[in-house]
């Protein structure tokens, strides 16, 4: 008697824990990323991961880092080819070392529009997928940032302006502009950069009206020209053997998620532009148009830095922008 109430007692047990489990086996993910939350990358990023979770029912479950509080910029690429982070988000131009491909969308004067910059990244899509695929990692989406300008605490009327300054350098394109200038490049990443400017480590750089209103760029700026030099994307990749593991249903869910938040990103960028430039102009900027010697000197920078590019890149590059010109 007692047996059969011990073994009606581990049965009920039994029952009561499936009862209280959960329902499925839960995954979590992490998404470390560079910028504020409240940066509008970092918006469309806390979008796709509640889009993730909605369209999977919670088995999904995405945490996103902002503000470099996972891992630095620099370090988000390697810690998802890694499998330390399962998905990232990074500026792309920040790994051209790496590959010339990772920096097309930064040859200055190449695209200087959001329907030119949508081509060239569709014209650059292949390559560069096939590049993070024999890293290990999938691409997910791509969003723009704003057309990069100039920023600086005094009057830039030609290239000659520019030199002697100490010029915040993000990457391989922004560091020769300083070489070919006569400007002095100091590596800064974006969430180094308020300090940057605020101990003087820096005192011109170029970059989107967004980064310059993260970095509150009036507090030690005067001037912002608006050169529309190119248009640099952030790209959100995924691990391929953490993408492989989820099952079918979840695979596409990610990738539904990914396509949405890349028409939204898009629209979103371009849509907050023209915001960021009046804010900066609210906070007593002078945000101005290129003369046109400042216009022709940065020109002839562009045309040298996209034989430089080209000349790295190879026939690859040459395939890539043989096509962006088809389109």
């Amino acid at each position: 008697m007692k047996l059969f109430k011990s073994a009606a007692c581990l049965a009920l047990l039994g029952a009561a824990m499936l009862s209280s489990a959960p329902a499925f086996a839960q995954t979590k993910w992490n998404l470390p990323a560079a910028y504020p939350a409240d940066n509008p990358h970092s918006v469309n990023l806390a979008e796709f991961t509640k889009d993730v979770a909605t369209a999977t029912g919670g088995k999904l479950q995405i945490t996103l880092h902002p503000a470099a509080s996972l891992f630095k910029a620099p370090e988000i690429k390697r810690a998802v080819q890694t499998g330390q982070a399962q998905v990232g988000e990074v500026l792309i131009s920040l790994h051209e070392n790496e590959d010339p491909v990772y920096g097309i969308d930064v040859v200055p004067f190449l695209a200087t529009s959001y329907p030119e910059a949508l081509k060239l990244y569709q014209a650059s899509k292949p390559a560069i997928e096939k590049k993070l695929a024999a890293q290990g990692m999938m691409l997910l989406f791509a969003v723009p940032w704003g057309p990069q300008g100039i920023y600086a605490k005094k009057d830039i009327n030609t290239v000659d302006d520019m030199k002697g300054l100490k010029w915040r350098a993000y990457n391989v394109g922004t560091s020769r502009i300083a070489e070919l200038v006569g400007a002095q490049p100091v590596t800064i990443q974006a969430a180094e950069l308020p300090q940057a400017l605020a101990t003087g480590v820096v005192n011109a750089f170029m970059t989107s009206g967004s980064t310059g209103y993260d970095s509150k760029a009036w507090e030690t700026m005067t001037h912002f020209y608006d050169t529309q030099a190119w248009i640099p994307k952030n790209v959100t990749f995924v691990n391929k053997a953490a993408f492989d593991a989820l099952d079918k249903p979840t695979q596409e869910a990610v990738l539904k998620a990914a396509a949405t938040a890349e028409t939204r990103g898009w629209k979103l960028a371009e849509e907050k532009a023209a915001w960021y430039l009046d804010q900066l102009k609210a906070n007593k900027m002078q945000v101005l148009p290129p003369s046109a010697p400042l216009k022709t000197g940065l020109k002839k920078i562009g045309d040298q830095l996209t034989a430089d590019w080209l000349k790295k890149a190879g026939a690859d590059g040459q395939g890539v922008i043989d096509a962006y010109k088809k389109m």
